[in-house]
């Protein structure tokens, strides 16, 4: 059965088809139906009240259901929150939808079918989107409850993913896996260059929104088997393990590095973008480490080199 109270935006600059999607989901017991002739509309109507399922049109003036879909996601970045984007579209062709599914849309209804397409669409929408926020809710009381035992405390406290003492625990296991079967570790380090002066300019709550959004964004990019950790006041880490070294090199953590530095974060004081520097640590069976607090630091001592060249910067153990 439908939840009647489902939170449903509809955006669309065409009042008749607005209309008729309106009309479809109402006589399927929808009844918290919100219609925007803009995407700029449909931003401020989310900030009000986020939606939790977004029907929009892939193409209108201004801005594009792509471009919408991408200020949709910082959005829900900010607030914990998750909004599952179905776009109106009349393109076909894989390299047409992959690209979309890249940018965050979950679903396409095709407009010569919408008839049949856009109810069973909708249920789907329902069944994952309340899902998916109930997660994200049992995870803030998680997180929360973790907080709460800070001498054992593996759990960062502002950004509810693992802290320094969680990265050289699990850093730990992972060289001692290396070194008994073989493969490679990975340590990567990022720090936000220009945290520091956010903090001054905007204030404590803007500094914290930013590394909320920071981790919430890496958790998005990593593998569900790396380990990331908030690991200093401005910095990130990430161990993850291959079948051998040369998966792990600088253009494998590519997407990590453009992923920070390329796209703006939403925060109270507007869209602000950081400066993200990287260092990536690759250690064989071959190689004898240092421990893993002491590697941490060496390879961590390394973000002054990737803040001046912009780059993604090796440090090179033993």
């Amino acid at each position: 059965m439908p939840n009647p109270q489902l939170s449903i935006l509809v955006v669309d600059d065409t009042k008749f088809s607005s209309a008729v999607i309106g009309h479809t989901l109402s006589q399927a017991g929808y009844n918290n139906i919100r219609f925007a002739s803009s995407a700029m509309d449909a931003l401020r109507m989310h900030e009000e009240q986020p939606a939790s399922v977004m029907v929009a049109d892939w193409l209108m003036p201004e801005m594009d259901g792509l471009e919408l879909t991408t200020r949709i996601r910082q959005l829900d970045e900010q607030t914990d929150h998750y909004t599952y984007v179905v776009l109106l579209t009349a393109r076909e062709g894989d390299n047409v939808l992959g690209e979309a599914f890249d940018r965050g849309v979950d679903d396409f209804i095709s407009k010569s079918a919408m008839n049949e397409q856009l109810l069973p669409r909708i249920y789907a929408a329902d069944r994952t989107s309340q899902l998916i926020n109930r997660l994200l809710d049992e995870n803030q009381l998680l997180a929360s409850n973790n907080a709460q035992l800070e001498e054992h405390n593996l759990v960062d406290r502002l950004t509810a993913i693992g802290n320094r003492r969680y990265l050289v625990q699990r850093l730990t296991d992972a060289l001692r896996n290396v070194e008994s079967r073989g493969g490679a570790c990975c340590l990567v380090v990022m720090g936000v260059q220009n945290l520091p002066a956010l903090q001054e300019r905007f204030g404590d709550t803007v500094q914290q929104e930013v590394l909320r959004g920071t981790a919430r964004r890496l958790q998005q990019l990593v593998r569900p088997t790396d380990v990331i950790a908030r690991v200093d006041d401005n910095a990130f880490a990430i161990v993850t393990i291959a079948d051998q070294a040369a998966d792990l090199k600088p253009n494998s953590f590519r997407r990590l590095h453009d992923g920070l530095n390329l796209k703006a974060f939403k925060t109270s004081e507007g869209y602000l973008s950081i400066r993200a520097g990287m260092v990536i640590c690759t250690l064989s069976n071959r190689q004898t480490a240092p421990d893993a607090e002491a590697l941490l630091q060496e390879v961590s001592g390394h973000l002054s080199e990737a803040y001046e060249t912009n780059l993604i910067t090796e440090a090179r153990i033993g």
